[in-house]
């Protein structure tokens, strides 16, 4: 009988995972944790965060972090690397969408969005690179969205911010090359969370779904699975790119 390769595809890489305490961010560190990666979860809400790295075990810590806080960046890095070495991966999931039509936007709605969407990624490249450097490389992934592809009626504050996302990650994976540190977007469409499954979310996501070529919403299993590939070996020659998943939602664009 042939050995069990028990490898996972992350094993011996450290990560962090923003917004790892709800939505998305929740399947992206189990997964993680699943495949080999210690995980440190970032993220602003304690209780639950910390409920999951208790859960996840001895590959996952929890560290409270507001992403618009430079000083905060700084912190969490100083943990990484106190708690798991050099980091390797860095999983910029944590996001907010505050949808308004102009009219009714207010600069610190918009302001709000920048901050969270935007600032948060320039903030993780000033403090995590240095610790990749380190670690002789990483992959940095920036989750943005469809609406980081197209324009959307009550949607400028968010749009915004994830248009603005691909254009730090573009220039970021053109800088940092030379450092074999890897930069790239991740554009989900409509993705069934937890909590999309409830109330009226359920409702307008029901509505989506007839818009939607392959005719359903995605799963959060459908885009850790995408998360995964890029923090992993496998995907060393993606760079500078955007991998959308959105079930064709973007094809009549």
């Amino acid at each position: 009988m042939g050995e069990t390769n028990n490898m996972g595809r992350l094993d011996g890489k450290v990560a962090i995972i923003t917004g790892a305490a709800s939505g998305m961010g929740v399947r992206h560190a189990e997964m993680y944790v699943e495949e080999g990666a210690k995980v440190v979860l970032a993220d602003i809400a304690v209780e639950a965060g910390q409920k999951l790295a208790d859960k996840l075990g001895a590959n996952a810590r929890f560290f409270k972090l507001n992403v618009a806080s430079f000083e905060e960046w700084n912190e969490v890095v100083k943990f990484t690397e106190a708690e798991f070495g050099p980091i390797d991966i860095l999983v910029n999931n944590a996001g907010i969408g505050i949808f308004k039509l102009m009219d009714d936007l207010t600069i610190e709605d918009y302001t709000k969005t920048m901050d969270v969407n935007t600032t948060s990624i320039f903030y993780s490249l000033k403090t995590v690179v240095p610790s990749m450097r380190k670690a002789g490389g990483g992959s940095i992934i920036n989750i943005s969205s469809v609406d980081g592809l197209r324009g959307a009626p009550t949607a400028m504050a968010y749009c915004s911010s994830k248009f603005a996302v691909n254009g730090i990650t573009r220039c970021a994976a053109a800088e940092l090359g030379a450092d074999k540190i890897r930069v790239n977007t991740v554009h989900p469409g409509v993705i069934k969370t937890p909590m999309a499954e409830q109330g009226e979310i359920a409702e307008i996501i029901a509505a989506l779904e007839a818009q939607i070529p392959l005719g359903r919403a995605g799963t959060t299993d459908e885009v850790s699975h995408l998360v995964v590939f890029l923090g992993s070996d496998e995907s060393t020659f993606c760079t500078g790119s955007e991998f959308v998943i959105d079930g064709g939602m973007i094809c009549d664009l």
